[in-house]
């Protein structure tokens, strides 16, 4: 009888999915589910087959190039894979795969969420309450941003920013977006493509970051596109924190070019974001909870392993990037 492949998992998955894992593999599991290094993370993948990580686990070329040539997939819980060197991956022959689609709903709540919690002051107020410092009211109390109405540009009009497109109707929201190419109209919806971000800019009462981290996105919003933002403007960032210059971010909260941000990933997450984040009331911040649902975690999860079946059987994943 064959032998299940051996799948190194970098952290700890739903119960769900190690349940599903166990049925046809043997899993090596994070009994602790801390952060392993790169070289825990290569002693563990000694003689396996597969490694399941997550975005946390950063597969650097040198990581890879140490890689048993035991391990022939690298599967990831996760939509981007710029964790991975998938140069590198691709002259060692590894198969890399992502989890595509099964998050797309959750991570638009979230780009709400943090829109909205931006624009209404919701963490002031929030540790108002809590602190017992709310004591009057008056016609000029924590006065916000309304959304209904405004205008809200999208960069990079994927699958995420898609929904995000629709669920700003319920808004009343008029959306512009720009991406290297025009959606088909039956993606865009009532979507405007706008062929220029410099164009689309000035246009922008809320921005919405939803492109991946790639090296042509690295601090795509800097100091020059802010400035093309009309002041006052509200910034969100569900996407990845290489896709923001903190500085320009950080200056333009601190002057009142912006009026505020709602951000759920950084730079150096979790443990080196800038802390200057910390100390603006006018920011609302979120650990990167933008697929942190059950049903999302654990729809990743079975996507992850369906590209595992599918290999191991000698089919091409589904979603295979490299």
């Amino acid at each position: 009888m064959n032998q299940k492949p051996i799948v190194t998992v970098g952290r700890k998955l739903p119960d769900r999915v190690l349940a599903r894992l166990a049925q046809s593999y043997q899993p090596r599991l994070n009994s602790d589910d801390h952060l392993y290094s790169s070289a825990e993370l290569l002693e563990k993948a000694q003689g396996a087959d597969a490694l399941l990580i997550c975005h946390t686990e950063h597969l650097s070329a040198e990581v890879i190039r140490q890689l048993p040539d035991s391990v022939r997939i690298i599967a990831n819980f996760s939509v981007g894979y710029d964790h991975v060197d998938t140069a590198a991956a691709s002259q060692r022959g590894l198969v890399v795969t992502n989890t595509p689609d099964v998050l797309n709903d959750a991570t638009a709540e979230i780009m709400f969420l943090v829109l909205l919690g931006a624009a209404r002051r919701a963490a002031e107020g929030e540790r108002l309450v809590r602190n017992n410092a709310w004591h009057t009211w008056s016609p000029t109390f924590m006065l916000g941003t309304q959304v209904t109405g405004k205008t809200l540009g999208i960069v990079g009009m994927g699958r995420v920013g898609q929904v995000c497109a629709r669920r700003a109707r319920g808004f009343d929201m008029r959306v512009l977006y720009h991406q290297r190419q025009p959606l088909e109209p039956q993606q865009a919806g009532a979507a405007q493509f706008v062929a220029s971000l410099e164009a689309m800019l000035p246009q922008c009462q809320f921005l919405s970051l939803n492109c991946p981290a790639t090296a042509q996105t690295h601090h795509l919003l800097n100091r020059e596109r802010i400035a093309l933002l009309p002041d006052g403007a509200i910034v969100v960032n569900t996407a990845r924190g290489a896709v923001v210059d903190d500085d320009a971010l950080i200056e333009a909260l601190l002057s009142g070019k912006l009026a505020a941000a709602g951000l759920d990933v950084f730079n150096g997450e979790p443990a080196n974001i800038d802390p200057r984040y910390r100390k603006l009331e006018n920011v609302f911040v979120l650990p990167h909870l933008g697929s942190a649902t059950h049903e999302t975690r654990d729809a990743m999860g079975f996507r992850a392993l369906d590209n595992l079946d599918a290999f191991f059987a000698g089919r091409e994943p589904g979603d295979r990037v490299v």
